[in-house]
């Protein structure tokens, strides 16, 4: 999910003040559907923009970054808060443990189907390293999941 920090949320990203949250194709970094005070809406309030348009950049290395933090501290579940530096890249701000849910609400679905179907071939999956996990995820998200932008007007 990406927030979006809004005029009305008085320049912040929290989603409780007013900002937007974007539900991201973790297939391919561009977004399904965004939520404003739990309702969808298409367009930054602010900007005009259309969030059909909004693709993540360095968006595999920003995958893989949050897959490595598993073997950081061991927790399956786990919020990274990431942002894109201007000469840095993709850099994490901060690791959480107990994330926020309203990651549901911005992709327009539930996370139990997907924790139960990842919770069966944890092991398996868990041996992995970062990039090939990554690449499993991808995969169930085109072939599996279905996912396909909420997002059209």
């Amino acid at each position: 999910m990406l927030r979006c920090a809004t005029h009305s949320s008085d320049g912040r990203a929290n989603l409780h003040q007013g900002a937007i949250g974007v539900g991201i194709n973790l297939a391919n970094g561009k977004s399904l559907y965004a939520v404003q005070r739990n309702a969808p809406v298409y367009k930054h309030p602010d900007t005009e923009k259309s969030f059909a348009d909004l693709e993540i950049p360095h968006w595999q290395q920003i995958l893989e970054l949050s897959a490595s933090c598993y073997e950081m501290t061991g927790l399956g579940y786990i919020g990274c808060d990431i942002v894109i530096d201007k000469n840095q890249g993709p850099v994490i701000l901060e690791l959480n443990a107990r994330p926020g849910l309203s990651i549901q609400m911005a992709n327009g679905c539930g996370l139990v189907p997907r924790l139960k179907q990842i919770n069966v071939l944890e092991p398996e999956i868990l041996s992995l390293p970062p990039s090939q996990r990554v690449e499993y995820v991808q995969h169930q998200m085109l072939d599996e999941w279905g996912m396909h932008s909420l997002i059209t007007r």
